[in-house]
């Protein structure tokens, strides 16, 4: 999608492509990760770019575990994060330690579309399940998927594509089911939350802390969405201060740390994230781009489940072929992205962290091709 976007835009001029294709934040980083990453640039200090432990440095570590401890209810210590190449390199860490070959990964459908090679690039095998029609959780699916080989389910709320946050209710239920399952199986089942969204939500909704719904829980986050520096490659990991082997499980994610190339998580976003611990981009920006969007696509006769997080929305296609109709958006010059692609298909995914004008100026394309496919459906 990224080189077709480059393509149509070199033959049509950039400002002629309404390009909803990839979630790459538009908003500037915040005024103060400017400011911080000027001084931390200036400072002079001894070792500042060299090798620290595989972990992070021990400050940077202190600093995440004390918000992470607000955040999540739970008493964190720095002893249980571990920085990393963002939150892509935390769940390759993560799933390089806990699977072994022919090990099971369920995530529910539908899902950001990178998850199935995180897992085979470690000898695992992806399973998707279902969700219910809102896109939270189906915990019956759930439990019908797991077998003897399962060894953790994967989940990422608030989700990409569809923006739905999944209750702490839900959640809550879903730790009883893993526990219940696991003994059953005499396995440790492990729930692993994929959270770069955490902060981006709307209406009030809040993130429910995995760490008081699971013991067997792990985090995977990254400051790429809520600083708007995807391109930095800084995010950590978090193993449940009350995981059953939680010793053996940060032993193994600091060796897969290194043994995976990433060794470190880069040295100067670390030192400057460690002054950034709450600060965030406005999300009421994103909530507007969402209105907008939610507004205009509805008033055309879009069928969709309005998003409580992230910057994406997930409609239905007025056809069953997805993709078909993706290629039918191109043809109006407007580049967004199959829902088979995410485990769903059926529904195709809206990025809108774009200008406020491209959403503006697209919207007559997608009324265009909505209507001809119901016309087409009515012949």
């Amino acid at each position: 999608m990224f080189e077709q976007g480059a393509q149509l835009k070199a033959r049509h001029g950039a400002e002629n492509v309404f390009d909803f294709s990839l979630g790459n934040p538009n908003l500037e980083p915040p005024d103060r990760f400017k400011e911080v990453l000027v001084d931390v640039a200036k400072a002079s200090g001894s070792g500042d770019h060299g090798y620290m432990p595989n972990t992070g440095y021990a400050s940077v570590r202190q600093a995440v575990a004390e918000f992470l401890s607000g955040e999540q209810g739970v008493s964190v210590t720095a002893d249980e994060v571990i920085m990393t190449c963002g939150a892509a390199g935390a769940l390759n860490v993560i799933l390089r330690a806990i699977l072994d070959p022919g090990d099971e990964v369920i995530t529910p459908a539908p899902y950001f579309v990178e998850y199935g090679f995180y897992a085979d690039n470690h000898g695992g095998v992806l399973k998707t399940v279902s969700t219910k029609s809102d896109f939270t959780l189906d915990l019956q699916a759930i439990q019908a998927a797991i077998t003897p080989r399962t060894k953790a389910v994967l989940i990422n709320s608030p989700n990409n594509p569809s923006g739905q946050i999944y209750s702490e209710g839900s959640l809550l239920q879903l730790g009883s089911l893993l526990t219940g399952e696991g003994r059953r199986l005499n396995r440790t089942l492990y729930l692993i939350s994929d959270e770069p969204y955490r902060k981006i939500t709307f209406d009030g909704v809040k993130v429910p802390s995995m760490f008081s719904c699971y013991a067997e829980s792990m985090i995977a986050t990254s400051y790429s969405k809520d600083l708007s520096i995807p391109g930095e490659r800084i995010g950590f990991l978090a193993v449940n201060p009350q995981a059953t082997y939680k010793e053996d499980l940060l032993a193994g994610m600091a060796l897969a740390n290194r043994i995976l190339g990433y060794v470190n998580a880069p040295a100067l976003m670390q030192r400057a994230i460690q002054s950034l611990q709450g600060v965030s981009v406005d999300a009421t920006i994103y909530k507007k781009k969402r209105d907008l969007l939610c507004d205009g696509l509805s008033e055309c006769g879009y069928e969709f489940v309005k998003p409580n997080g992230a910057f994406y929305l997930f409609p239905k296609t007025p056809i069953r072929d997805d993709v078909a109709f993706v290629k039918a958006l191109q043809e109006e010059l407007i580049l967004t992205v199959p829902g088979s692609g995410f485990g769903a298909p059926g529904y195709f995914r809206i990025a809108f962290c774009v200008d406020d004008d491209t959403i503006r100026q697209a919207l007559p394309g997608f009324e265009r091709v909505l209507n001809g496919f119901d016309h087409h459906n009515t012949m």
